[in-house]
């Protein structure tokens, strides 16, 4: 049975940051750093111009000292609200927003966020919030971070090649700018203020097609890999102060340490003629592209993403995915969507763009 993935919709929040008042907040909240003159030429180096946060970058849960409860709270809440306009738009394009018996022709909700923290869960929430029925089926992930979006979109081939004929709503929200903490002063965190970026983006699943599509063929062609011992590599942590971020060195050669997993997975007559890749760094983007073949020019909707939205966590291969709508690769190419995420995961899914 074919899985077909349809156009993501992105929600980018109102407060366009760039990366020169970062640095300009960096250097004035830490007059006295060790590396303070290196500051700017690792932080240019990430490749990020701007990105988006759902608040000032001055505001207090940003580069404030909200406490964890505020920062939490407010992150949570501003999640809901840009994946419920990514789910309107995606509910809206394929037009599902409403079935015979008045709520929105939905089956099943995938929901992913890893920034702040409520009981109920984001699917709970949003079941209202898109006149979803009050029998839709509902799978939570949480604190997937970056690899969210593409295991949400594993998950949601599984559910329908158990369930044919019903129709996924994949939902992807984060808040990263919640992690924006002038408390964690290593080199590393300094990139991470200006690294990450603010977003939510919703996808329409189904085994019928709706429009263009990424069409993934069956389980097999999915892959869900955690790399042995990495727990440590990416982490998140809970203060008094907020919620923080952090990774060892051993995090800098990650994606290269699974990527042979991957190509395993691709088997030795693998054809590979386009990517979706997690835009986390530069670096990423390019070896994995190398690693499958790929020249830069073919993964230039992940180095756009990067350059001016920054990396959107969970969101990231969804909105790369929507890139990819926009300048489309050929009908009938094989393509990989691939994703990397803490301890250190690896979820990918290889298919063919259908037009």
């Amino acid at each position: 049975m074919t899985v077909y993935i349809h156009r993501p919709h992105t929600a980018l929040p109102a407060h366009k940051v760039m990366t020169g008042e970062i640095v300009d907040d960096i250097l004035t909240r830490h007059p006295d750093h060790p590396r303070r003159a290196v500051l700017p030429r690792v932080i240019s180096s990430l490749q990020v111009d701007s990105r988006y946060f759902t608040r000032p970058l001055d505001a207090p849960t940003v580069s404030g000292d909200a406490d964890v409860e505020q920062r939490a709270t407010a992150a949570f809440a501003d999640a809901v609200d840009l994946a419920t306009t990514a789910g309107e738009r995606a509910l809206a394009t394929a037009q599902l927003s409403r079935g015979p018996d008045g709520y929105a022709d939905i089956d099943a909700i995938i929901t992913t966020h890893s920034t702040g923290w409520a009981v109920p869960n984001m699917d709970i929430h949003l079941i209202g919030r898109l006149n979803l029925r009050p029998t839709v089926c509902r799978i939570a992930l949480t604190t997937m971070a970056c690899a969210g979006g593409t295991q949400a979109l594993v998950r949601a081939v599984d559910l329908i090649t158990a369930r044919p004929g019903i129709k996924v709503l994949v939902v992807a929200a984060e808040v990263i700018s919640s992690v924006y903490n002038h408390n964690d002063t290593s080199i590393e965190a300094m990139i991470y203020k200006a690294l990450f970026g603010d977003s939510a983006a919703a996808v329409v699943v189904t085994d019928t097609p709706l429009g263009p599509a990424f069409a993934v063929d069956s389980p097999a062609d999915t892959l869900e890999y955690v790399l042995p011992n990495s727990v440590d590599r990416y982490t998140g942590r809970i203060g008094a102060d907020g919620l923080h971020f952090d990774s060892t060195k051993a995090a800098l050669t990650a994606a290269d340490d699974v990527l042979p997993a991957l190509l395993k997975w691709l088997g030795p007559d693998r054809i590979v003629d386009w990517a979706a890749i997690h835009p986390g760094s530069p670096r990423i983007i390019l070896e994995t592209a190398a690693a499958l073949g790929l020249q830069a020019h073919d993964a230039r909707h992940s180095t756009t993403t990067l350059a001016e939205e920054g990396n959107l966590g969970g969101v990231s291969v969804l909105r790369v995915l929507e890139r990819t709508h926009d300048d489309p690769p050929q009908d009938g190419s094989t393509g990989v969507l691939v994703a990397y995420g803490p301890g250190f995961s690896m979820p990918a899914l290889r298919g063919i763009w259908r037009t």
